[in-house]
């Protein structure tokens, strides 16, 4: 079975964007370096320094998608294409956009809840990893005690203000064991164990 992480890219501050969803700086790394990279089911390409295109490829291990409804509305339901090609899972207490799917076939399915998210997504993702995004997601899923894996990017600027990572936690038991750090071109690659004593 595949574990449930979030990554984010994060400020010295710990927000992962300004109080308008805006990121400022926050993703300067993606576009600061000489090796391409090229996300599954995105048309694009990032140009990143050397061990951070290293850390993303060792590091790129969704099967499974999970995502809020503030995110979804935000990229627009990626045209029906989701992030990675992944199966998607939307967390959201409204029905789907009323011209959905853009596409036929597109692999979205749309949940009421956190929990039903994560016991379906389980049930598609098989030895594959769940990805959950968005900060609201991703503190959840630690309450709940469902979180295995945090990826931070960390980025050496400040926001002041805005969402943060992590925030409204009531899960006490929750304990982080470090497993990675990678030193990228202005930009810190954390990957933590979370456990639940």
């Amino acid at each position: 079975m595949g574990i449930v992480f979030s990554s984010f890219t994060v400020s010295l501050d710990g927000f992962v964007a300004y109080p308008d969803d805006s990121v400022g700086e926050l993703f300067e790394w993606y576009a600061n370096g000489e090796v391409e990279v090229r996300p599954a089911g995105y048309p694009i390409t990032f140009r990143m320094s050397e061990a951070s295109a290293r850390y993303w490829r060792r590091n790129e291990t969704e099967g499974v998608f999970v995502c809020g409804r503030g995110i979804f509305d935000h990229a627009n339901g990626w045209g029906g294409k989701p992030p990675n090609d992944s199966p998607t899972f939307v967390i959201t207490h409204r029905p789907p956009p009323a011209d959905w799917p853009p596409i036929p076939g597109a692999p979205f399915t749309f949940v009421d809840s956190v929990q039903r998210a994560i016991e379906q997504a389980r049930a598609v993702a098989g030895d594959r990893d769940i990805n959950v995004a968005g900060p609201s997601i991703a503190q959840q899923c630690i309450n709940l005690g469902i979180l295995d894996e945090v990826r931070l990017d960390l980025a050496p600027i400040f926001l002041r203000d805005g969402i943060r990572y992590f925030d409204n936690l009531d899960n006490e038991n929750t304990r982080l064991e470090l497993l990675e750090v990678v030193e990228g071109k202005r930009i810190t690659h954390l990957r933590y164990r979370v456990t639940y004593a």
